[in-house]
């Protein structure tokens, strides 16, 4: 049966730029249509079949990367940084969970985000707000603003360089658990964390050194499987990327292994929920405090009619003062409609604070909305599928507190982002300990 993929164009798309030449977006639509898929659809199902181990609780999901990648920042040094702390973190949060963890980079495709206002005024002079790498340049000058759909090309070309050195890092022995841990080790070393940190890693360090000894040296103590996804937020751009697999002959967006639907743009009668209904990827929707239950149990009858394992992820962003008191109901109704989607915290969307003129977010904050994730789950017997955080491999400052000590002041030092604060590469792996422990405390109660 042919499936149709252009009714979204009939409905309202919100965050969609104003491209002034429709000419030229037509025309970049069709180039970027016969371009090779930058993943594949048999790639895709995998992720689903491991994104449903992590509904029922037998693994759990690391996802993390750039708020917004940008051209120029999508070098091999910041690539492999990123990977290598996300490397790091999946270590610890496997040893914590004692289940697989799934992989999934912010990577090869964050090119483009929702903003609040359309417009941005700086000393009196007001010009169109920047909207990512993928549409207009972050450059304060009236050129620079202009969407320019030639963008969505070098965004494919990005994307396909970035996956190439993903895949040829994760496959030839970088990812190496053995060297892994002993990143962790050194990062331990250097920083001089809480003794509970070291010994969580001794541990770890026994569990590995018995593996060896025992000559369980598989494969996949050298190799991971990993994976990238993004906000399907630009339209024209996922639907020229979407192929119909030959296998089955239904639609997959091959821009990414998964793409989910921003809390912008998840209308239910939406342009973005249309388009999403209809490819056969493993879909997010993020899910904030304005979320109703029949919210969420309408978006999965739309967009998981068939209750398909792996299919959905809810991505909560609530805020850590209100994630105990809105999450619970959301959980509860959900798991009531006899739904099992991956709960997944975002604890960054609704920490964002201002200090001083910057945008930042407290680790404390944080790392309190994921502890109530993980009440919140407690209490209701249902399973905490993983974390969803904003990160780089950097020692950037842009997050306040933690171990690393970055304060307000510092904000000033290296303020790199282009859009929202990442944690660093130091505040990352504390947020992966502290997480380990939360699986190791549930795993005992269970």
């Amino acid at each position: 049966m042919t499936v149709d993929l252009d009714t979204w164009r009939a409905l309202s798309a919100q965050q969609q730029p104003e491209w002034p030449d429709p000419v030229a977006v037509t025309a970049v639509r069709e180039a970027l249509s016969v371009l090779p898929p930058l993943v594949f659809a048999a790639e895709c199902d995998a992720l689903k079949g491991r994104l449903a181990a992590a509904a029922r609780g037998e693994a759990f999901v690391l996802q993390g990367g750039d708020c917004a990648e940008t051209f120029a920042g999508s070098t091999a040094d910041n690539i492999r940084g990123k990977l290598k702390t996300l490397l790091q973190m999946a270590v610890v949060l496997t040893y914590g969970a004692s289940v697989p963890v799934v992989k999934v980079g912010r990577l090869a495709g964050q090119f483009a985000k929702p903003r609040s206002a359309g417009m941005e005024t700086r000393d009196g002079v007001t010009l169109p707000s920047y909207r990512g790498d993928a549409v207009n340049d972050l450059a304060f000058t009236p050129e620079s603003r202009i969407p320019d759909p030639q963008r969505l090309l070098r965004m494919y070309h990005t994307s396909a360089a970035t996956l190439n050195l993903i895949r040829a890092f994760t496959q030839g022995g970088f990812a190496d658990l053995r060297q892994v841990h002993e990143w962790n080790r050194g990062f331990l070393a250097a920083n001089g964390t809480t003794a509970r940190y070291e010994a969580m890693a001794n541990d770890i360090d026994r569990a590995i050194r018995f593996l060896s000894a025992v000559g369980a040296d598989s494969e996949s103590l050298h190799r991971v499987d990993f994976y990238t996804g993004h906000e399907a937020l630009l339209l024209e751009y996922e639907r020229a990327l979407t192929r119909i697999d030959s296998r089955t002959g239904t639609p997959y967006d091959v821009s990414a292994h998964f793409v989910w639907i921003g809390e912008r743009t998840r209308q239910l009668d939406g342009a973005h929920v249309e388009f999403a209904s209809r490819v056969r990827n493993p879909l997010g929707v993020k899910l904030g405090p304005s979320t109703s239950v029949a919210d969420a149990v309408a978006l999965a009858d739309k967009l998981d009619p068939e209750r398909e394992p792996g299919r959905l992820t809810f991505i909560t962003r609530f805020g850590a003062g209100r994630i105990r008191d809105g999450l619970p109901a959301i959980v509860e109704g959900v798991r009531d409609a006899g739904l099992l989607p991956v709960w997944v915290c975002d604890p960054m969307h609704g920490n964002t604070i201002d200090a001083g003129g910057y945008k930042t977010r407290r680790f404390e904050d944080v790392m309190d909305e994921v502890t109530g994730f993980f009440e919140v789950h407690e209490a209701l017997g249902t399973v905490p599928g993983g974390v969803h955080v904003e990160l780089t491999g950097d020692d950037v400052t842009e997050c306040i507190g933690g171990s690393s000590g970055v304060t307000e002041p510092d904000l000033k030092l290296r303020y790199e982002t282009a859009c929202d604060p990442r944690l660093n590469h130091q505040q990352s792996l504390e947020l992966a300990f502290l997480v380990a422990e939360m699986l190791q405390r549930r795993r005992s109660h269970v």
